[in-house]
């Protein structure tokens, strides 16, 4: 094999980074009474969202999904930028079509999400995830909390939403965007094999979605509640909320409502619910 220059970006230009086995994964994840109908890795694309709700609007079918070895233009909520070198992370998105449940519970579908991804990168990478509301994937660095993951929500059209989910995974201190951001390698995983890590998340979001779309969109029948609200570390601590208009809100994060609302209560006594916002975490519960 002739040497490559370290800053070239093919597919072996980082051994410590392989890329990901499409056979492999579809072999395990896709199955005919599965969720997933097919799935595809692209090496390099500007965000996988975009990609796939464009291919909603084409007709693509429930159970769609897409993985990138790198986005150049990756997006978290309010348009925020969401970039990591090649292969350093899990990148992927997947169509969902739940025409069986009311439109007013598909709110629940980034907790649920979190819920799922959070579950399966603790089997399967052997550490500790927590979630900050609404859309954060949480992991400890050194005794600190720090964002290894996000996930955005997006409509596709009357009947689809596609979720995208970025993890960090093999991410190093000196590599991470900011200093508040870390990665399932920093938290001391024990795998940084990122097949069975894309594995586990994709089958804990089929078996979540199962249960929710079988329970109408009710997250309390499908124990979504609960399990978001144990695993949900902004509860329980103080928290600044900033809302659309400009406005904040400062108070104790006291529960997470049937609608997927942050419920807080502020030092008047008085109970708000936040649907939508950026929350920070002003002290350890």
């Amino acid at each position: 094999m002739t040497p490559r220059d370290a800053s070239d970006n093919s597919r072996w230009s980082d051994l410590d980074r392989p890329p990901l086995n499409v056979t492999a994964l579809r072999r395990g994840l896709i199955r005919d009474e599965g969720l997933y109908r097919e799935l595809e890795v692209v090496q390099r694309t500007g965000s996988t969202n975009a990609d796939l709700v464009a291919r909603a609007g084409q007709g693509a079918a429930e159970g769609t999904v897409l993985v990138a070895e790198e986005q150049t233009a990756g997006r978290g909520r309010l348009d925020r930028q969401w970039t990591a070198p090649a292969r350093s992370g899990l990148f992927f998105s997947v169509l969902l079509k739940p025409a069986d449940v009311p439109v007013a519970h598909w709110g629940w579908l980034p907790l649920l999400t979190g819920v799922a991804v959070a579950a399966g990168l603790s089997r399967s990478a052997g550490v500790d995830t927590a979630l900050k509301w609404p859309n954060d994937i949480l992991v400890t660095v050194g005794g600190q909390e720090r964002k290894a993951g996000g996930i955005l929500v997006e409509r596709a059209g009357d009947d689809a939403v596609v979720i995208g989910v970025g993890i960090n995974v093999t991410l190093k201190e000196e590599e991470l965007p900011v200093p508040q951001a870390g990665s399932l390698a920093l938290a001391g995983s024990i795998s940084t094999d990122r097949d069975p890590l894309l594995r586990a998340s994709l089958r804990s979001l089929e078996d979540w979605y199962g249960r929710w779309r079988a329970a109408k969109g009710d997250a309390g029948a499908a124990g979504l509640h609960e399990a978001y609200a144990a695993g949900c570390a902004t509860l329980g601590r103080t928290v600044r909320a900033e809302l659309p208009g400009d406005r904040s809100l400062v108070g104790e994060a006291v529960a997470v409502d049937g609608d997927g609302r942050l419920v807080i209560a502020t030092g008047e006594g008085v109970q708000e619910p936040v649907g939508a916002g950026d929350i920070v975490h002003l002290r350890p519960a």
